[in-house]
């Protein structure tokens, strides 16, 4: 199965290959990588793959316009190219998200490289694949019939901007913050006021009913 891999940190893509990229082991052939949006409409284009390990967050616009994007490709009928979400991220709005953008399956990075080998021959194969408890969210939304759409404010927010709205909104202090995420507090301060800004809110409180209102917390 030929792969192209799609995922902004060089250093995971370079594990992803080691793990999966052993053609005579594996049976699965990486035939390309892309690190943002751009990258990966044109390395799909110009390689076709069956398959495109596909992750959530990514720079100019995140996988769902790299989905966007590759519409026609997943519409041929006699070379599909077909996406598997692999994401850090368990978050219902961006599993939904994917997967309505057209996505086969969805798993996380605590996948093994031999579950991840089976995944990657399945979506090939057409089926649909997900990682425990994350196809519980799929149902539950499209069992729906006022399933919520892709949240548009929470998509202009980056993964780190996420992860910082969170643990705001569940009350940890900036100190915190920066000591459980490995960064400072003047970066943190930095992703607030990027979160405030991009959401149109002003302070964390506002934040804080935000995010509770859309069940982040």
């Amino acid at each position: 199965v030929r792969v192209v891999l799609v995922d902004d940190h060089r250093m995971f893509r370079t594990g992803v290959q080691a793990e999966i990229g052993e053609t005579a082991r594996t049976g699965v052939e990486v035939v390309g990588e892309a690190a943002d949006v751009d990258q990966a409409v044109t390395v799909i284009t110009a390689t076709r793959p069956e398959v495109v390990l596909l992750d959530v967050h990514l720079p100019g616009g995140g996988g769902v316009e790299v989905l966007r994007r590759s519409a026609s490709m997943m519409a041929d009928q006699d070379r599909p190219v077909r996406f598997l979400a692999l994401s850090v991220s368990d978050a219902a709005e961006d599993v939904i998200g994917v997967i309505r953008g057209g996505a086969r399956g969805y798993v996380t990075k605590t996948i093994t490289g031999t579950d991840l080998v089976d995944a990657i021959f399945r979506v090939s194969e057409g089926d649909a694949v997900f990682s425990p408890r994350l196809a519980g969210f799929v149902l539950d939304a499209f069992a729906s019939t006022d399933a919520p759409p892709v949240d548009e404010d929470l998509d202009r927010l980056t993964q780190r901007e996420r992860e910082v709205l969170r643990l705001i909104a569940r009350g940890y202090a900036y100190k915190e913050i920066a000591k459980q995420l490995f960064i400072s507090v003047k970066t943190v301060e930095s992703h607030v006021s990027a979160v405030l800004r991009k959401l149109q809110l002003s302070n964390r409180h506002e934040l804080t009913r935000w995010a509770t209102a859309r069940r982040l917390v």
